[in-house]
């Protein structure tokens, strides 16, 4: 009888192949397919980076810490880094930055091995502002600079914000700086008063909802995307969806490294969150298979364009 992937358990799949959890990446033809400039970093992470508009180079794959804290928090982040994460995302208002700072921390991992990201949010808002949440963040998180900084939504004083985000990158606090949830009339507004061009631009996307504007825009552009909620936090029953589920089959990996893949071939950085080790080792295995181009216009057609977050709009 055939095999039925979508009931194949995220954790049954793991204990076939967690031998080969880690795999070497394999670039071969899809390289084209990437939006940035790619490169490898030798000191045993196998995941590719994406050149940003400023030089810095981010991991494509990283690790969200949204929802993840006290020593869930602490635990998750330690294990991530421990199985091969380097980019920690997190934020101001997700309440967690001292957690994934003690993360870091437990980890062991000297911090220039490492590409950490936090946000600004709107109460914060302003030049005045923007540099006292910066510090706290900072404080909070135990580090003495960022990899990346972004506006977390288009509110209040932007321009303020932005100005003093500007100044704290030309001090050399913050390696980049970008924005996050911003559409493209926003991102135009902003670029027409700053002086550095905002390097990501970090949006829910996912297959239910491909973003039909802002990806081509962002593709066009200077500025990176990056996917805030790469498997809609398991809305729309996305792991049992059966058009990912029978692409799946045909690699034999799952609906979440196939939502992954594609992000990946898209161009896309992706931040999957999970607390549970074996989901991380998971996420990671996606760099030994190529979606087809049938597959990839396949998942194409699930795009509903329309946000499954809508408590955020």
């Amino acid at each position: 009888m055939k095999r039925k992937v979508n009931q194949l358990k995220r954790r049954d799949f793991l204990k076939r192949t967690g031998k080969t959890a880690l795999a070497t990446v394999i670039m071969g033809s899809i390289g084209p397919r990437i939006l940035g400039a790619i490169s490898y970093d030798k000191e045993n992470i196998s995941i590719p980076k994406v050149l940003l508009n400023n030089g810095v180079q981010i991991p494509i794959l990283g690790f969200g810490t949204n929802t993840l804290k006290g020593n869930i928090g602490v635990r998750s982040v330690s294990d991530a880094i421990s199985v091969g994460y380097r980019l920690i995302d997190t934020a101001h208002i997700y309440g967690n930055e001292e957690a994934v700072g003690e993360g870091i921390k437990l980890s062991g991992i000297e911090r220039n091995k490492l590409f950490i990201t936090s946000k600004l949010w709107v109460a914060d808002a302003g030049y005045e502002g923007t540099k006292k949440a910066f510090e706290t963040s900072l404080n909070k998180l135990g580090v003495d600079y960022l990899d990346l900084y972004l506006i977390h939504r288009p509110r209040g004083d932007v321009k303020g914000s932005w100005k003093a985000m500007e100044e704290l990158y030309e001090a050399g606090k913050i390696r980049a700086i970008g924005v996050s949830n911003f559409l493209p009339v926003q991102l135009d507004n902003l670029n027409s008063y700053a002086k550095i061009e905002p390097a990501i631009n970090q949006i829910e996307t996912h297959v239910f909802f491909q973003e039909e504007k802002s990806y081509p825009y962002l593709k066009k552009s200077n500025t990176q995307i990056e996917a805030w909620s790469p498997f809609a936090a398991g809305r729309n029953n996305i792991f049992n969806n059966p058009t990912l589920a029978a692409i799946g089959e045909k690699y034999n990996k799952t609906i979440a490294q196939v939502c992954l893949r594609w992000h990946y071939q898209r161009g896309v950085v992706a931040i999957p969150r999970s607390s549970q080790k074996a989901h991380m080792i998971e996420n990671l295995n996606i760099f030994d298979f190529e979606l087809s181009n049938e597959d990839m216009n396949t998942i194409t057609t699930l795009d509903l364009n329309i946000t499954q977050f809508p408590e955020w709009e």
